[in-house]
């Protein structure tokens, strides 16, 4: 079989870009490596040789990039941790001024992509789990945390005012959703046959029905 010059070029032409990807564009190869890892062998059993593996890259383009183990798992908790933030944020802004529409965007994006994706659920839980061990995987989750938190209970607290619910806590309100947030996402990934994204996001907005019935209908 003859192989064409063409053929030859191009090939050679995707090595080198293989080789010398921009500095952003690597690192993310490389962190979306590790969460798949994560999601697959664990925090323990993911090695920078089996993210190398994963990312089809050698084990020194991770040490240029990162240096160790320890720094690679941060950056990847951070990428989510941030991730989860501005998608947070954008939709708060695309939800317009309603606190009412505000809140059901917020539940709404708990279970859509990119939230609410088996391997990232899987990394949250893993670096949750080591979290008392790792002080700095406990400041980074504690900060994603308590950021929201303070969103969600401002939105909660203005829907409260505006629709008179005088016996209603927004804090109460704010911790028994993201419980419930919390709770779906483990059972979408222990149980996925038997919990769906539709089906956890439907029954956080039957919470909302019954907790401010004058603005969120069955």
């Amino acid at each position: 079989m003859r192989i064409s010059v063409t053929y030859i070029v191009a090939v050679m032409k995707a090595a080198l870009k293989k080789r010398t990807a921009p500095k952003e564009e690597r690192q993310q190869q490389l962190i979306q490596a590790t969460i798949r890892s994560v999601a697959s062998v664990g925090l323990s059993d993911t090695t920078m040789a089996v993210v190398a593996r994963e990312a089809g890259l050698s084990q020194g383009i991770i040490n240029l990039h990162f240096q160790s183990k320890d720094r690679l798992l941060v950056e990847t908790l951070n990428y989510i941790a941030d991730e989860y933030r501005v998608t947070w944020e954008k939709a708060l802004r695309n939800a317009g001024d309603s606190p009412a529409d505000k809140l059901a965007a917020l539940v709404a994006m708990d279970f859509k992509p990119p939230v609410c994706d088996r391997n990232k659920l899987a990394v949250w839980f893993a670096f949750w789990g080591e979290s008392k061990s790792r002080p700095v995987y406990r400041k980074i989750c504690a900060a994603r945390d308590a950021a929201c938190r303070k969103e969600l209970v401002q939105v909660c607290e203005e829907l409260i005012s505006l629709g008179g619910y005088k016996d209603l806590s927004a804090e109460t309100v704010a911790a028994c959703l993201s419980a419930m947030t919390s709770g779906f996402w483990l059972d979408l990934l222990t149980n996925p046959r038997s919990m769906s994204r539709d089906q956890a996001m439907k029954i956080c907005m039957s919470y909302l029905v019954t907790t401010f019935p004058r603005h969120f209908r069955g």
